[in-house]
């Protein structure tokens, strides 16, 4: 063998051997490359889905962290082992869609400003959820707000706290996103319960907490009531403002009364007693021990209870008294310079809010069974409108008297709707409407409903409802029928009668005044009365007027008339509104109010056609 020839196949073989191996080096490399790639891809995916999707991140158990899912990988059959092949390829475009994907569906992000970040975010419900038990609070918005982290922060606020401050304390945070779900314990009937807190959604810009939504209340108390039937459903809308001194009697039996109202001053309610048959009660709500009066306490055990077993649908009435020893219940402003009776609740400091909660929640659970008897309807305060008669307030913008009167009825409502789901409760006015006076020292009652209907709305729609008093003008006037310039068929009317009470029954059909469930609220006309000074038959003749208008008219859940027997004070005043008199002798209205709602009705009310110039009913009902 030619020594050169053989030199140069050794040589050949070498070379051969280091192409395999610089093939074999490059295939490696390129593996190695591309599954650095995916590898880099897919951790970036994962890292823009974190920051994008709810539920994920930093708090999130890393098990339950998940890259986007991928194909396995497979070796495709004849290429060899270890090659670039098509499952790395399909692999890297996997993880590079995902990318895409996430960037794409990422909320857009928007800095907040003075202007915009009150508005930011809108709170959708907020609710308790019957079943956690927990308060929810859904928060949308379009795209999120620019911020330090990645959060929403949840607050909650007292009645009378404007936003949140250095010192407030975030109960709960979730991940922003355009739509986020907050939860946190109600801590029920606790010294932290947060049954009467509002909620306000917040993000941490600059380290500090900045406000990004309106306030919104729990609007679904029922959902933790113990009592769901407390309501009774009246036989008829025939009622009336009950003689306690009567209750024993066969009275209200023999008149067929069907719905009754009770006052209940709060101050009365309050302090310990000295009797022993009837010991002071002490009652712990939230933390705290209030002392009751026993004694007084019994009074209504024995009202409510009467009426109860008389199958009587039942009304109270909270008033507030103004010379009560307890300041707690008066509003700051109301405590000074005031001849009113009752005066504004006290929504506006922390020991006003508990005793009103405290006292509700005491009045809702003694008055929902047939032991104590059951209160269906309650009113919180008397004649709004009328600050200076009945509500006593400093006088002020109607919109900041209704924010004061607002808080106040958020607590009962809260107080009363989390015992007694059933329970209806009501704020009412009286028959001033739409007077639009100069220097009024008191509101409208169309103002009263327009104020009051958009503070509960933007702040958490609750099923509140109306009593009215539609009162002739003047009191003294018994004749419904009278022309009058203050009383019109529109809804500017100066006031609002048993004339023309459709004005109120059509303005509360309005869209937004409709309750949560989209229906009418309930109406009640929970007083009102005419005087038998003009002649027993001309009153006999005004109610059956007033009560046939009324029963005509498929919005009206009550008519409760004043009242069972005259009272000495009124009398003096040209106001002898009872079916009897002083003495207790029966009025030809006792007949007409007895027979009013049954079969015998038309006998009884015959005569009225003449004394207000008809020949039908038919003719009245307009």
């Amino acid at each position: 063998m030619n020594k050169d020839t053989g030199k140069n196949r050794k040589t050949a073989g070498r070379r051969k051997k280091i192409q395999r191996r610089r093939g074999a080096i490059s295939r490696k490399t390129a593996i190695i490359l591309a599954s650095v790639l995916t590898v880099t891809v897919t951790l970036a995916a994962v890292f823009i889905y974190l920051l994008v999707v709810p539920g994920q991140g930093e708090d999130t158990p890393m098990e339950e962290v998940r890259a986007p899912e991928t194909r396995k990988q497979e070796t495709v059959p004849g290429e060899p082992e270890g090659n670039l092949g098509s499952a790395v390829i399909d692999h890297i475009i996997t993880a590079g869609d995902a990318v895409d994907e996430a960037y794409r569906s990422r909320p857009e992000s928007h800095e907040i400003t003075k202007e915009n970040a009150a508005d930011f975010a809108s709170i959708e419900t907020c609710e308790i959820d019957p079943n956690t038990g927990r308060v929810a609070v859904k928060v949308s918005g379009d795209g999120i707000p620019a911020s330090d982290d990645k959060y929403y922060y949840l607050f909650a606020l007292n009645t009378y706290e404007n936003g949140i401050t250095s010192e407030s304390e975030a109960l709960a945070k979730e991940y922003k996103d355009n739509e986020a779900r907050l939860t946190v314990s109600l801590n029920y009937n606790h010294s932290n319960s947060r049954l009467f807190k509002k909620f306000v959604v917040a993000v941490k810009k600059d380290g500090e907490f900045v406000q990004v939504s309106r306030p919104k209340y729990i609007t679904n108390p029922e959902a933790i009531a113990r009592y769901a039937s407390v309501y009774q459903p009246p036989a008829s809308i025939k009622g009336l403002l009950v003689d306690p001194n009567k209750l024993r009697g066969n009275e209200l039996d023999d008149l067929g009364v069907k719905q009754a109202a009770y006052n209940i001053p709060l101050s009365r309610l309050l302090g310990p007693t000295t009797s022993s048959v009837y010991p002071t009660i002490n009652y712990t709500y939230n933390g705290k021990t209030y002392t009751l009066n026993g004694q007084v306490v019994a009074e209504y055990d024995l009202v409510f209870s009467t009426l109860t077993a008389k199958g009587i649908t039942t009304t109270a009435i909270l008033l507030n008294s103004g010379a009560t020893a307890y300041q707690q219940l008066i509003h700051p402003n109301a405590r000074s310079g005031s001849t009113a009776p009752y005066c504004m609740f006290n929504g506006a400091e922390e020991s006003g809010v508990e005793y009103m909660a405290a006292i509700g929640t005491f009045l809702a659970e003694r008055y929902s069974d047939s032991r104590h008897g059951r209160v269906s309807n309650w009113i919180i305060a008397n004649e709004i409108n009328a600050r200076k008669e009945w509500n006593y307030m400093a006088h002020t913008d109607i919109g900041t008297y209704v924010e004061e009167y607002a808080k106040a009825f958020r607590v009962f409502y809260n107080a009363i709707k989390s015992v007694s789901a059933s329970a209806r409760v009501y704020l009412c006015i009286d028959q001033q409407w739409d007077r639009d006076l100069k220097n009024n020292p008191n509101y409208d009652g169309r103002d009263i409903l327009d104020e009051f209907n958009r503070n509960i709305t933007s702040k958490g729609n609750i099923d509140w409802g109306v009593a009215q008093h539609p009162y002739n003008v003047p009191l003294t006037e018994t004749r419904v029928w009278k022309s009058s310039k203050y009383v019109k068929h529109s809804v500017n009317t100066s006031m609002i009668t048993m004339e023309n009470i459709e004005v109120l029954t059509d303005y509360m059909q309005q869209p937004q005044f409709l309750n949560p469930g989209g229906e009418v609220r309930s109406i009640l006309l929970s007083e009102q009365g005419y005087s038998s000074q003009a002649g027993e038959a001309v009153q006999a003749a005004a109610f059956a007027y007033a009560y046939y208008r009324a029963q005509a008219n498929p919005h009206i859940d009550g008519f409760l008339l004043n009242r069972e027997t005259d009272a000495p004070e009124e009398v003096g005043q040209g106001l002898s509104f009872g079916l009897n008199h002083v003495g207790g002798a029966h009025k030809q209205i006792y007949d007409v109010f007895k027979y009013i709602d049954t079969p015998q009705h038309g006998e009884h009310t015959e005569f009225a056609k003449s004394i207000i110039g008809i020949s039908s009913w038919n003719e009245i009902m307009h």
